[in-house]
């Protein structure tokens, strides 16, 4: 159809579209390191012909662990389930693992592809004490939420994940970008490539707007009590 410009969502969709051509404008929005994947030369000067909006920073695996703290002082195990072949999920594993020891946690990664290794993980890590767990974002884990939802209120292990639906589907606490922000802005620069903007030239804008979920229900079902000073600072509260 040759289009003038395509806007894609999730690393994934935007290599293939990207493998499809190296001409026509691509602008992506809510997926991870554009520059560890390889879609981007750099943030400030992309390059090529991709840009846009993604949906992390690398530091994000760290503030996971730290909100996890702030919500659950107790734990001190931190679980992290994550797909080994997403880039982007080895940035989030460093960002945990490099936080952990600040915060007096020990870090337990489980590479994962499919369920029965995710219950196989989430069944092996129940038995740590004080454990605490999370699972990035990818469609194996996305596919799979309610399972890995359902396995930590079994275990009651408190989580913390990177988008809301986590939290709105049972999870404890989610902490991540505003995806509406994100479109937003993609939306700003396909009227700028449109109007001659060279994608090339127009850099890829980090998340400045997040938002964090609490599910006040799981908090009562776990036995935990959520901090005054955390609900005050949420997005939205689930009761």
């Amino acid at each position: 159809m040759a289009p003038s410009v395509i806007v894609t969502s999730t690393n994934q969709a935007t290599e293939i579209v990207r493998q499809e051509t190296q001409t026509i404008p691509i602008v992506f929005a809510s997926l991870g390191d554009p520059e560890g994947s390889g879609l981007v030369a750099s943030l400030n000067r992309p390059g090529g012909n991709v840009t846009g909006f993604p949906t992390f920073v690398g530091d994000m695996g760290g503030k996971w662990l730290e909100l996890m703290k702030e919500i659950a002082p107790r734990v001190a195990n931190f679980g992290f389930i994550y797909v080994p072949e997403a880039v982007p999920h080895l940035g989030l594993l460093r960002a945990a693992q490099s936080a952990a020891p600040l915060l007096n946690m020990k870090l337990f990664p489980f590479p994962v592809h499919n369920a029965s290794e995710i219950t196989a993980a989430i069944t092996e890590f129940a038995k740590e004490a004080d454990g605490g767990l999370t699972a990035a974002g990818h469609a194996v884990t996305y596919s799979n939420r309610d399972l890995v939802i359902g396995l930590a209120a079994s275990h009651r292990l408190p989580t913390v994940f990177g988008e809301p639906i986590w939290a709105e589907s049972g999870g404890l606490l989610s902490y991540g970008t505003d995806q509406v922000e994100l479109f937003r802005g993609a939306a700003t620069y396909v009227d700028r490539i449109l109007k001659g903007a060279r994608t090339a030239e127009l850099p890829v804008q980090l998340p400045t707007k997040f938002d964090l979920v609490i599910n006040l229900k799981t908090a009562k079902a776990i036995g935990l009590t959520v901090p005054p000073t955390l609900l005050v600072r949420a997005t939205k509260v689930i009761e």
